[in-house]
């Protein structure tokens, strides 16, 4: 189905080679048209989590499901990620990294729109649908725009594609609930993202008439030492895991947690994590390069964990307290993922060993990430509180300032 849409979507344009672009100010009005749809790209990979998450309450009391499915709905996006997103290289070599992301936006979308029309079943097919998709654009956005700009220009496009992409999910996060009020439900509320889909397709597939890309293959198969027989090369991986454990367990339970603990109503909790969500922001911007320029990046990830576990054992200990310094504080902490990103770029000698890292550090990390969304909805359906699967998420941000030490030390694999 996947390559059937990439040949859909496939325009003459991203089949003529480097040599037929066109003149200077034609690659100048390309390029800005690339920036634009790999920002409006970029904003499409979160809403299909924290929209569901801004009225998971609603949703789990209207299909009448288990805390079991609800567990496992918040666990897909980052089993999606882990597996599927290996698959991402295949897809870029076969058809080119700019038609399988056109076809990924239309999956996307209509994975947001399938699974507003029926019950659990349908709502699972579409979540993975858009998962499996936003999987692809993860991997390969990045290395469009790597090869689409001039080395200089790179980081500031990376830091337009990072704001954009914690902006379009602090956006869903805001504005689900209210709309759920507006439109008489949440099946209308969560649906609507997809238009946000549409428009990044249109964008998209006007910025495939500016300068194509090299299409440079995503990752090296030429035989080499195993990186897991690396420690620092699983430090990274695991660090990277863990970050992602946390975050997306923030992203699907955040909302839930803070209406039972702190008391407050759907909207203003899906406003506190559309702060925590746009926190990221701007941390993501200032901290990687900052700590890519020091020696060593260990205090930088330590201290940005430690950030995070101060915030959630104020959730745990006093949640109505002060609520709002304990949001400020994981969303600080949330900012880690651009810079664990950043670690993978820094701990490799060679660019064949970054993708080497990268497609190991984000695979396997997903998939232990995975564990976090379904294991925190089990440890609440079957404790009827959020004091263990609260306590859990503090044992792993433990973890994560050790992790945070071996793996920002200078070092390579």
């Amino acid at each position: 189905m996947f390559a059937i849409l990439v040949r859909v979507t496939l325009s003459p344009q991203l089949d003529q080679p480097a040599r037929t672009r066109s003149a200077p100010a034609a690659s100048v009005a390309g390029g800005l048209a690339l920036v634009v749809g790999v920002m409006l790209a970029a904003a499409n990979l979160r809403p299909a989590v924290t929209s569901l998450a801004a009225v998971l309450s609603e949703v789990r009391d209207t299909l009448g499901v288990s805390a079991a499915w609800t567990s496992a709905v918040t666990a897909i996006p980052t089993l999606c990620f882990g597996l599927v997103g290996m698959l991402a290289p295949w897809f870029s070599r076969r058809y080119g990294a700019r038609a399988v992301i056109s076809g990924a936006l239309v999956l996307i979308t209509a994975g947001l729109a399938l699974r507003v029309v029926d019950g659990p079943l349908v709502l699972v097919a579409g979540t993975f649908l858009a998962c499996a998709a936003i999987a692809v654009c993860n991997v390969l956005i990045p290395v469009v725009v790597k090869d689409s700009f001039p080395a200089g220009k790179v980081g500031a496009v990376t830091g337009a594609y990072s704001a954009a992409l914690s902006a379009g999910g602090a956006v869903a996060a805001a504005f689900t609930a209210p709309l759920e009020e507006l439109v008489g439900g949440w099946r209308g509320a969560v649906g609507m993202w997809a238009l946000l889909g549409v428009l990044a397709l249109i964008c998209w597939r006007l910025a495939g008439r500016g300068p194509a890309p090299s299409e440079a293959v995503v990752a090296d198969s030429a035989p080499r030492r195993s990186l897991l027989r690396s420690p620092l090369a699983w430090a990274v991986t695991v660090f990277f895991g863990f970050q992602s454990l946390v975050a997306y367990t923030v992203m699907g339970w955040l909302p839930e947690i803070l209406r039972d603990t702190a008391g407050v109503s759907a909207t203003t909790a899906g406003q506190l994590l559309a702060i925590v969500m746009v926190l990221g922001v701007p941390v993501s911007m200032i901290v990687p390069p900052l700590a890519a320029r020091a020696r060593s990046q260990s205090a930088w990830a330590m201290s940005m964990a430690l950030s995070g576990f101060v915030g959630f054992a104020g959730l745990l200990f006093a949640p109505a307290t002060a609520t709002g310094l304990w949001i400020l504080l994981i969303g600080i902490g949330m900012g880690v993922f651009p810079l664990a990103l950043t670690l993978i770029t820094l701990r490799a000698r060679t660019g064949q060993e970054t993708a080497r890292l990268s497609a190991m550090a984000q695979s396997l990390g997903y998939l232990i990430a995975a564990v976090g969304p379904f294991a925190v909805g089990i440890l609440h359906g079957l404790t009827g509180g959020w004091t263990v699967p609260l306590t859990l998420v503090l044992v792993v941000l433990a973890a994560q300032i050790a992790l945070g030490h071996v793996a920002g030390r200078p070092r390579y694999v």
